[in-house]
């Protein structure tokens, strides 16, 4: 787990009692810490590392939601509750779209979860707080800065993200809490403004698990055709779509891709940001589609067809202890 000054907030920057319309010492108190130990032949290993920490939110008897990279493939899952007990906890499941992560504690937690909002309902200007694990000390007052679009170089995709503002030092798995103490969101990233040396925590919205859960908690998937994946990292550069990197055994890898190259156009449809990207391959179909690209390669342009897969199917699945 982290040290002991990890995550900290600065007092001033710490919420107020009268400032929200909720218990806040009560609220915090549904804000854990997770420890998760993956093996070293898991194929997110190497990306995501075989130790990760963060944060989660009980929203259910003993259920912690949190992001789920910080579980992906995870062998062993420690709860870390605020009054220093640890249990032990089973992953659930992951949604690969959201990038929301289910675990369930494998002992009994007497402690009141917290209610889901409607994230659609929160706007920009709202009060907010970005709780990590750990009272008030690892709780950030703050407001929702910005609502957009969010793509990120992974092969993700979020319609309409949250922003707040200012950043929370230890956002993976944070809680977003609305002024009345509902869970609206779970932190992601944390990202800085282009020039301006600001940096503000990505959130993703609750209402993206809602018609998830229940398939999370019996299935420990949801059901819907997978998204064709590729196993490429790319990013947006002076308009254009630049590879930075290929995962090991993915479709792009079997291609021979490399980074540097640019991608210029989806089944004959040219592209030029992320999401349409993303987009125009998403609607070839689901998971082991072909997908046919145009690539320009030090001064050579030539199409090539990628075999897609289901990306979780390269994942280790968690055992129930």
């Amino acid at each position: 787990m982290p040290s002991s000054t990890s995550g900290q907030v600065p007092s001033a920057a710490q919420p107020r009692a009268r400032d929200y319309g909720f218990d806040i010492e009560r609220a915090l108190s549904a804000v854990v810490g997770l420890h998760s130990t993956v093996p070293q032949d898991a194929f997110t290993a190497e990306t995501l590392g075989v130790e990760r920490a963060g944060n989660g939110v009980l929203i259910g008897d003993g259920l912690v939601l949190t992001i789920g990279y910080l579980v992906m493939e995870a062998e062993t899952v420690w709860i870390h509750l605020h009054d220093d007990r640890v249990v032990q906890g089973h992953v659930l499941g992951i949604d690969s779209e959201s990038g929301f992560g289910l675990v369930q504690a494998l002992e009994e937690i007497d402690i009141a979860p917290l209610p889901l909002g409607d994230s659609d309902a929160a706007k920009v200007g709202d009060r907010i707080v970005v709780a990590g694990a750990g009272g008030r000390t690892r709780a950030l007052a703050g407001q929702i800065a910005v609502r957009q679009e969010f793509a990120g170089y992974w092969e993700y995709l979020l319609d309409e993200a949250i922003f707040t503002h200012p950043s929370h030092p230890n956002w993976g798995g944070a809680a977003l809490l609305s002024a009345k103490g509902e869970v609206i969101g779970i932190g992601s990233l944390q990202i800085e403004r282009e020039g301006s040396g600001e940096h503000f925590n990505m959130i993703v919205p609750i209402n993206l698990l809602k018609p998830v859960l229940d398939d999370l908690m019996r299935y420990g998937a949801v059901s819907r055709p997978a998204r064709p994946w590729l196993g490429l990292y790319a990013s947006e550069i002076d308009d254009q779509i630049v590879i930075l990197g290929v995962a090991d055994k993915g479709p792009a890898a079997r291609s021979e891709l490399k980074s540097g190259d640019i991608v210029l156009a989806v089944n004959g449809d040219e592209v030029t940001t992320l999401a349409d990207f993303y987009r125009a391959v998403w609607a070839l179909g689901s998971a082991g589609v072909d997908v046919p690209l145009t690539i320009f390669h030090e001064g050579i342009t030539f199409d090539v067809v990628l075999v897609s897969v289901d990306r979780l199917r390269l994942l280790k699945t968690p055992r129930l202890h």
